[in-house]
């Protein structure tokens, strides 16, 4: 049976032989990956360069050329997002150790059963899918801090010019974004989009993925409730119905309301609307 949801993820196979390129992508077919092949690290990039893959899976060992772990150390260069799983007939420590440090997904060792192939490609593919919610999360907060702090502005520039002005602090000191690289302040939270934590008054906060990005898409759409089937389908990339959906997310709002109360944030940050989801406290 073909698995509908393969059939958007895309994927590039590369390997200096032709019989294996042939084997593996005909394996990733059958379960309705689009499959595009590259014989070499150099074409590798010439394909990466004109089209997005979900996984890239590769030798490492492609004489004379580029080798598979320069090959994740450029992808990486290019996009540090992207799943790279490594193939090799010649296991060795140190390259397993190199390769994961650059970032690699998964190492995987020849011959490989098509099972195990399929199983590490489907893996890689759902944290790509994770990684672009998350950016796409990122992104929407990022718009909304601007629009609120363009906001802010206005609402000073106004009272300045009122005879009855009384110093009071712009939207932008409540919802800002730092300017320490990707780290970000959303009221009494301090985000690390990178490390799944985030830190209520310098008290740093460990979170699961479907906990930090639960929050990130609450934290997007502040202002409105959330209803329990969106957080799923956003969050967690699959649909429910409502009903489900509510014992699905139930428990990753219990362990995070949790984890905040024991660092210090005494009000729920996140509302439960009763009967229609949750929504971003906006006392915070």
């Amino acid at each position: 049976m073909i698995a509908s949801d393969n059939e958007l993820a895309h994927v590039l196979v590369v390997d200096d032989e032709a019989a294996i390129r042939y084997s593996v992508s005909k394996t990733l077919q059958r379960v309705g990956y689009n499959v595009r092949e590259a014989s070499s690290g150099e074409d590798a990039l010439d394909v990466i360069r004109q089209q997005l893959f979900d996984v890239v899976l590769t030798d490492v060992r492609m004489p004379p050329g580029l080798d598979g772990v320069e090959l994740v150390r450029r992808i990486k260069d290019m996009d540090p997002d992207a799943v790279v799983i490594l193939m090799t007939a010649y296991p060795s420590l140190p390259t397993a150790v190199e390769a994961l440090r650059l970032g690699a997904h998964d190492y995987l060792i020849k011959p490989s059963s098509s099972q195990d192939i399929r199983q590490s490609v489907a893996r890689g593919v759902e944290r790509s899918r994770n990684l672009k919610r998350r950016r796409a999360l990122l992104d929407a907060i990022r718009n909304s801090v601007h629009e609120l702090s363009r906001a802010g502005e206005e609402v000073v520039k106004f009272a300045d010019d009122d005879e009855g002005y009384e110093e009071r602090q712009p939207i932008a000191d409540v919802v800002t974004e730092s300017t320490m690289g990707s780290v970000m302040n959303l009221g009494p939270l301090t985000i690390y989009p990178g490390r799944y934590q985030i830190a209520v008054d310098e008290r740093p906060i460990d979170l699961t993925p479907t906990e930090f990005d639960l929050l990130l898409y609450l934290a997007a759409h502040r202002g409105r409730v959330v209803s329990c089937h969106e957080l799923v389908r956003e969050v967690r990339g699959y649909a429910v119905d409502e009903a489900e959906a509510r014992e699905v997310i139930r428990p990753h709002v219990s362990n995070l309301r949790r984890k905040l109360k024991q660092a210090g944030q005494d009000e729920d940050l996140i509302v439960n609307v009763r009967g229609i989801g949750y929504r971003l406290s906006e006392q915070n």
